[in-house]
Order: structure tokens, then sequence, then C-alpha cells
């Protein structure tokens, strides 16, 4: 109730903070916003060309043989993938580069995260966008279970903000935290089935890349966006349950260290 109420009394604060943090990456730039629309373009343009062309790439579980449907596949990874990276890799800077708010008594810390959480999903949402639209413009149809995609990035969400909050809060005392989560979402990106479809790997493989967050939560998405199936309900429940624990226990480890700040800052 407490990360909920937070929420609800600082929705404009948050999204003013969010607003201003995502115009602030393109200020100054000559095409400014549409940036955030044209670098997807130019990304699924070279993946469509470098897995397609270059490596004659397939993905096993589709009988289509289009030269795109690599790229399109792979896309979708990335987006899940992108999504949670940009939250983790920011959160142990983000009480380190706001010291001016530790200062303000009145100023809800708490909702550092929900800002790189909205600027995260806001650049998630301009990938999924250019997604159908590509996989539209090449199949000249969507499938009608991507309405089912924010149900399944929903569980993700959580459990996203419960790392961040406790990498936010634990990089203040421990500076070496920072140097780390870009290695860890590198080595989760290969050990989730970004690049690779997890029926590739042997069964005992399998079962420990289960163990990855991104992996259900990968899949699904390909699942309501590429494949035109429904989500797994009970696996979705279940991993909501499993991401209200940790949101919850990352919430409660910022509110009970946010105290010190102020003192090693």
């Amino acid at each position: 109730m407490a990360i909920i109420t937070s929420f609800w009394l600082n929705r404009q604060l948050i999204w003013q903070m969010t607003k201003r943090d995502v115009i602030g990456r393109y200020r100054g730039s000559v095409m400014g916003l549409s940036w955030s629309f044209f670098n997807p373009i130019l990304m699924l343009a070279v993946y469509t060309f470098v897995f397609s062309v270059v490596f004659k790439a397939r993905w096993s579980e589709s009988g289509e043989n289009s030269k795109t449907e690599f790229a399109i596949i792979l896309f979708a990874g990335l987006i899940v993938h992108g999504m949670f990276a940009e939250c983790v890799n920011r959160a142990p800077g983000l009480i380190l580069s706001n010291v001016n708010y530790v200062k303000k008594v009145v100023f809800p810390l708490e909702i550092l995260p929900w800002v790189t959480m909205g600027s995260a999903l806001f650049h998630a949402a301009i990938n999924i966008v250019v997604l159908l639209i590509f996989y539209g413009v090449i199949n000249f149809s969507l499938n009608w279970t991507f309405v089912f995609l924010p149900l399944v990035l929903a569980p993700l969400m959580l459990i996203t903000m419960g790392a961040t909050w406790f990498l936010a809060a634990t990089g203040v005392y421990l500076r070496d935290i920072g140097q780390t989560t870009g290695i860890i979402t590198a080595i989760m990106m290969f050990l989730s089935p970004v690049f690779y479809p997890i029926s590739a790997l042997p069964e005992i493989y399998q079962r420990w890349l289960h163990l990855n967050p991104l992996t259900f939560i990968i899949e699904q998405t390909r699942n309501v966006l590429i494949w035109g199936r429904t989500p797994d309900m009970k696996g979705i429940g279940l991993y909501a349950v499993v991401s209200l624990m940790v949101a919850w226990i990352g919430y409660i480890w910022f509110q009970k260290t946010r105290r010190g700040f102020a003192d090693v800052l």
C-alpha cells in the first residue's frame, strides 16, 4: 500500500520528471525526439540485413522461411531485455546523480526509480510500435493477441522496480555496484532466449535458463506479438506474485537505508 500510495500522490511529479528525462536525452540535437523513433528503425534494418543476409539465420520454431523473420523475433527479445537493462544499469547512480534531492527533506526519493521506469517504457513503446509496423508491412496483418502485451510486461515492471530500488539504495554505500550491473545485464541477455529459441538447448540447460527472470517474459512477448498465441495466464500469475515480493523487498530496503543517504553523500 505504501508503494501504491507514494506513486499515486506523486504521479504528477513522476510524469513531469519522466518527460524531462526523455526530452533531456535529445536536447540540442537537430531531430530532437524524432531520434527515439528512427533509432529502432535503423537497428531493425541492421538486424534484418545481418541475420537474414549475412548469417542466413532461421528460427526453428517457425516453419516460415521469411528473411525478415529472425530479425523480428530477435528485436522482440531485445525490447524486453532493453527495458530491464536500462533501469538496472541506471539504478546504482540514481541517488548519486541527484544529490540535491537528498538534501531536501520533503522530496520523495522513492519516485526516482519510477522516473527511470517511465523513460524505459517510453522507449520500449516506440520500439514495439516500430516492430508492429514492420511486422504488419511484411505479413499484411497483425495478430490480435498483441493486446495482451501490457499484461505480459506488467510483472516484469514490478520485478524491475524492486531491483531498481534495491540497487539505487545499495549503490550509495557500495559504489562498485555501478561497475557490475552492465556486466550482469549483458550476461542475462546471452543467458535468455534473445538470440536463440530455448528449445535449441538440451533439457537440462532449459531448466537453468528459466531461472533468468527475462526468459519467461521474452517467450510470452513473442507469443502475443509474433506467434499469435494467448499468454500463459497461470505462469503470468505466478510470475506476478514473485514480482510483488521482489518489489516489496526492494522498496523496504530503499526506505530503511535512505536515512543514511545524506551522511554518505
